[in-house]
C-alpha cells in the first residue's frame, strides 16, 4: 500500500521578499501582533486563524493560494 504524505508550505517570507514588506510594515497593515507574524514568518506555527489569514491576504493584496502551497 503507497501512503500520500501531503504537505503545507508557508510562503509568507518568499512573498513578503518579493513585495519588500518588513514584519514591522505587515504588522501595521495588517493589525496582527508582531510575534504571529514573526512565527508565522518564519514558519514556527502549526495552525492560523481565518482572521489572521484575512488580514495578511487583505495587507499583502494575495489570495491564500499566494501564501500556502501544497506538496
Amino acid at each position: 500500500m503507497l501512503k500520500l504524505i501531503i504537505m503545507i508550505k508557508n510562503k509568507l517570507s518568499a512573498l513578503m521578499g518579493a513585495k519588500r514588506i518588513k514584519i514591522y510594515e505587515l504588522q501595521k497593515l495588517s493589525g496582527i501582533s508582531r510575534s504571529t507574524i514573526t512565527r508565522l514568518y518564519y514558519d514556527k506555527t502549526n495552525t492560523i486563524s481565518l482572521n489572521t489569514l484575512e488580514n495578511i491576504c487583505k495587507a499583502l493584496e494575495c489570495t491564500p493560494n499566494d501564501l500556502f502551497e501544497i506538496i
